[in-house]
């Protein structure tokens, strides 16, 4: 069984060190995953380091381990970004999970002009809370050491702006004539996806994105919808960087 993974603040560990995980998370490992002296652990500090080691002593709130191993998130000279249009209920929080599983670096809210949910500042600052947290959860369910960034939201311009800045940008779209496997995928850089919320991507939004030097693309020969489509597509990207090496 692969050693629960959870999240704390390391500093610069080495083999040998104990490390403290506290607050609610160390008591989510004590009373929730009921973690006992002597089991294996993971504690990742959500920036691409973590150690393992067995654990010495558990409190009502807090446990502690020993340092058997350092490890760290290999450096990639790639980084993975989804602009995700808003969508109603938990389509989005869902998208954020799969794709935080998927290893994605970077997860921007865009209120779409046909996004059916509308965030003000108070429900934006709800809304962020929810997809941090789900970003968080699902890191430590896949077992990865780094949590994806989830920014504040961008509008359309903000985007527009983005692209040319980036190695490669990929506005998924329904009508796209060209398939993302058709796309030459840059060596190093950022690869930004943007995703439609539910009613799609509003031509005017096409068209700026196009001009600013996106590529629309297909990603499959049905239409998906927003929470699995930036999960469809950043699976084809690391299957064809994968495929590539």
């Amino acid at each position: 069984m692969t050693d629960a993974l959870f999240l704390a603040e390391l500093d610069s560990p080495q083999v040998g060190d104990e490390v403290t995980v506290s607050g609610d998370e160390g008591r989510h490992a004590v009373s929730v995953r009921r973690i006992r002296v002597g089991e294996t652990v993971l504690v990742a500090d959500g920036a691409g380091t973590a150690v393992r080691g067995p654990v010495t002593s558990t409190e009502r709130s807090a446990m502690t381990l020993t340092v058997d191993e350092v490890l760290h998130t290999p450096q990639s000279p790639l980084r993975l970004a989804v602009a995700q249009g808003l969508a109603k209920g938990d389509r989005a929080e869902l998208a954020v999970e799969t794709m935080t599983e998927l290893g994605v670096d970077e997860i921007v809210p865009w209120p779409a002009a046909r996004s059916i949910v509308k965030w003000d500042p108070e429900r934006a600052q709800r809304g962020l809370t929810r997809w941090r947290a789900a970003a968080r959860e699902a890191t430590k369910q896949s077992r990865r050491y780094r949590v994806p960034t989830v920014g504040f939201p961008s509008d359309t311009g903000a985007l527009v702006q983005r692209i040319p800045q980036t190695a490669l940008t990929l506005v998924l779209h329904e009508d796209a004539e060209v398939g993302l496997a058709d796309v030459e995928l840059p060596a190093s850089g950022e690869i930004l996806m943007i995703v439609g919320p539910e009613g799609g991507i509003a031509p005017e939004e096409l068209d700026a994105f196009t001009k600013a030097g996106g590529v629309p693309v297909s990603i499959s020969d049905g239409v998906l919808r927003t929470s699995t489509a930036g999960v469809a597509a950043l699976a084809q990207v690391r299957a064809l960087l994968a495929a590539r090496r």
